[in-house]
């Protein structure tokens, strides 16, 4: 306020407090035509010289015709409407009136001395949904989260990948391969122009550690990855040396559920470390705030200068992005500890401090899922559209089932995974396979030129020792022989059939039956005349037929006989001629 209006409306003050009743107003008008001021702005000073009463609190304030489900739909209308970025499309006057024009919504008032039923303001409106706590104003905050602690440094990591927008890299390109993603260039009605760098494209990968606050950042090609992530944490594992100090494993590794982040290479890396890896729930990410904070920090602090600074490829990026991180972790103050993160870090304990395996056994224990296939004839795995040769594996049979990985920093070959007697993870590299032009495989032998067997597998050697066993030889030739002389394995010592004969088993007492009501059919046999019966017999007798044998015939069977009764006439006729004839006398 200035000097002169100040004293002046002081002045008028103490003389409205003295004055009576109708004479402050022409006071106040008075002030406001010497200071060239309205009496609105005159009131306005005056107010903040003065002390007032409080106004008395209406009776029903706190009070509405809004009911609380009103409320809420108009709440969740407008927060329906939100778009992704938050912004709301519906205003409230909007949503209220179309909610009356569809009589889904009152929001009414009676008017005590007449009795009429009024439409609430939106004012009202307004203030009722604030008093209910359902504003979308009042909606839209943060829901409330409790503080994590971690016990010491090292005890909790935080990891996250970040694209950096403004920036793409195109190494060999000039001084500065570091190109700026110009907006009337790159933008969303562009995306031949995105998709063109998108290989080229810079990300960031920040690690923090939860105790100390350290900041650990390293810039990577192409895309977040299961490699890229693996690559990074391995990296910042190790120990540096200097002022970059950050290192050791980590008890536990929080981050974001990203198929990247759950990838099997990161969880089999975490699992063969010890390192329980965490991840919290989809669209939470305030929980990793920490990295979180730490990319805003780091585009503030380090990426704003790279306009101005010339980096020619992805290997400067990194070495200035650890210079800086040095530099930062060493100087910055935390605002928690009210100490730079490098001294926080550094009351690290002996205990608390496991130091990591070198990189090439970090990137070993790093590996995907494993997938079973099995061991073909020629000793090799069909993997990835591309055999693995699995000779050298001990003690590898033909048809068995095995596990194999691909190893991720290197191309040309795969990995077998399996256990040793102490139960640990051993793995195999298995180098592929490689073919000429016509599918054989350039470590092949060619006809005429040689011949190599592959070395005897566990199968083999039990089926040779088996053969000598059976055959009771000493060497494969004597197997062989013993074979192609048929003889008998185990040179019949030993008879399959003998616990038939030492088998003792019990005297059975015979059981008592009922014979069985079945009545046999009754068979009636065709009668044969007596010219059709002496054929038949003379069929029968052969040589040994007469003709006093058909003189006997037509005698004792002059009406024929039946079938059945050829065997006892036969043998009737075989008797003595001289039975015969006392037959036929008789």
């Amino acid at each position: 306020m200035n000097p002169v209006i100040n004293e002046r409306i002081t002045a008028l003050a103490r003389a409205v407090r003295s004055a009576g009743h109708g004479a402050k107003g022409e006071l106040i008008e008075a002030a406001a035509a010497e200071l060239q001021l309205s009496k609105a702005t005159v009131h306005r000073k005056l107010a903040t010289l003065t002390v007032t009463t409080p106004r008395k609190r209406r009776t029903d304030a706190g009070q509405h015709g809004l009911t609380r489900d009103e409320a809420l739909m108009i709440a969740g209308v407008m927060m329906e409407s939100r778009r992704g970025n938050n912004k709301r499309l519906y205003s409230l006057n909007d949503a209220v009136d179309h909610l009356r024009c569809n009589g889904m919504l009152r929001a009414e008032r009676i008017n005590t001395d007449t009795g009429e039923v009024l439409p609430l303001s939106y004012d009202a409106i307004r203030r009722a949904m604030r008093s209910y706590g359902v504003h979308p104003e009042q909606l839209s905050q943060p829901d409330p989260h409790v503080e994590m602690a971690s016990e010491h440094p090292n005890h909790v990591w935080q990891i996250d990948a970040s694209l950096c927008v403004l920036y793409y890299l195109k190494p060999n390109k000039g001084p500065n391969g570091l190109h700026v993603m110009d907006g009337a260039e790159f933008y969303k009605n562009k995306p031949a122009n995105v998709a063109r760098v998108m290989a080229d494209r810079v990300w960031s990968y920040e690690i923090t550690d939860h105790a100390s606050g350290w900041i650990y950042v390293e810039y990577v090609m192409g895309a977040e990855s299961g490699e890229n992530l693996c690559n990074v944490l391995i990296n910042a594992l190790q120990e540096r040396g200097g002022a970059d100090m950050l290192h050791g494993v980590p008890r536990i590794l929080y981050m974001d559920p990203g198929s990247a982040n759950t990838s099997a290479m990161a969880k089999n890396l975490c699992k063969a470390l010890g390192i329980t890896a965490l991840a919290h729930a989809a669209g939470n990410a305030r929980a990793t705030g920490q990295v979180e904070n730490a990319r805003n920090i780091i585009e503030r602090k380090f990426e704003s200068g790279l306009r101005f600074r010339p980096v020619a490829d992805l290997a400067e990026l990194n070495s200035l992005a650890a210079q800086w991180r040095a530099v930062f972790n060493a100087t910055a103050k935390h605002s928690r500890t009210n100490d730079t993160r490098s001294n926080v870090w550094m009351r690290i304990t002996q205990q608390q401090l496991i130091k990591a395996p070198s990189i090439a056994v970090c990137r070993e224990l790093a590996v995907a899922t494993p997938v079973e296939r099995k061991v073909t004839p020629k000793l090799r795995v069909n993997f990835n559209g591309a055999e693995y040769d699995v000779s050298a594996v001990p003690l590898i049979m033909v048809g068995q089932a095995v596990l194999i990985t691909r190893n991720p920093w290197r191309s040309d070959a795969a990995q077998l995974v399996t256990q040793n007697i102490d139960g640990n993870e051993v793995f195999y590299v298995l180098p592929q396979v490689e073919k000429n032009e016509y599918g054989f495989a350039t470590t092949a032998p060619v006809w005429g030129e040689g011949f190599a067997s592959q070395a005897h597998t566990p199968t083999q050697t039990a089926k040779a020792d088996i053969d000598k066993l059976m055959t009771g030889s000493s060497s494969a030739a004597e197997a062989d022989a013993a074979r192609k002389a048929k003889a008998i394995p185990l040179a019949g010592k030993f008879n399959p059939y003998k616990p038939l004969d030492d088998a003792q088993l019990p005297t059975y007492m015979p059981r008592r039956g009922t014979e069985h009501s079945l009545k046999a059919p009754v068979i009636e046999t065709p009668v044969l005349q007596t010219v059709e019966l002496a054929m038949r017999l003379r069929e029968r007798l052969g040589s040994k037929w007469t003709p006093e044998h058909f003189a006997w015939l037509t005698q004792r069977y002059p009406q024929g006989a039946k079938e059945d009764a050829l065997d006892s006439i036969a043998q009737q006729l075989l008797k003595p001629t001289a039975a015969l004839r006392v037959v036929g006398g008789a």
